[in-house]
């Protein structure tokens, strides 16, 4: 159920040329262990402004958007939450064009699934997003996935959470991470 959407999601961003990657729960099931998640979450390299052509883009799919006013919802949360009505299955396209968010997109990993290339962060993205989360079950995500993963660059995962860090009035980003470690 889940490959025919990633699927479908790959090939239509791609086609519509909107730089992209999968992360929360669907990056976690390819990093970490298999758990429920009812939703993708789905990053996006662009600000509001291309909020045409990812409606566009969701109609050949098709997705639905849920927010009655679509521009006023996405111009106050930089989300745009819509629903395959076929599987019940969520999907938020979040708008970001930070320079790390736009890194991240370029670094992103290309996985096959049906013969589509879907994107997806890179382990070290995936947990950077996760520490900067930071709820309970995303430190835990990123537990799971350093016990699974032995090859991780923790520079680069250290790097962006330094950053974090200096533009946050709390410095606890980087020793999240490094308490993880442990």
């Amino acid at each position: 159920m889940f490959d025919k959407i990633l699927a479908r999601l790959g090939a239509t961003l791609n086609e519509s040329n909107l730089p992209y990657m999968i992360i929360g729960g669907q990056a976690v099931l390819l990093y970490g262990e298999p758990r429920l998640t009812r939703d993708i979450d789905i990053t996006l390299g662009v600000d509001i402004d291309h909020l045409n052509a990812l409606l566009e883009m969701i109609e050949k799919i098709p997705l639905k958007a849920l927010p009655e006013d679509v521009p006023e919802f996405v111009k106050r949360t930089m989300v745009l939450p819509v629903i395959d009505e076929s599987t019940g299955i969520r999907v938020d396209f979040i708008f970001s064009f930070t320079s790390y968010e736009s890194q991240a997109i370029k670094r992103a990993n290309h996985i096959k699934i049906l013969g589509q290339d879907v994107s997806f962060a890179r382990v070290e993205d995936l947990i950077i997003h996760k520490i900067f989360a930071g709820r309970p079950r995303d430190m835990e995500d990123v537990r799971i996935i350093l016990l699974k993963n032995r090859n991780i660059d923790t520079r680069h995962i250290e790097k962006w959470l330094m950053e974090f860090d200096a533009a946050a009035d709390e410095k606890t980003f980087l020793s999240a991470f490094r308490a993880l470690l442990k």
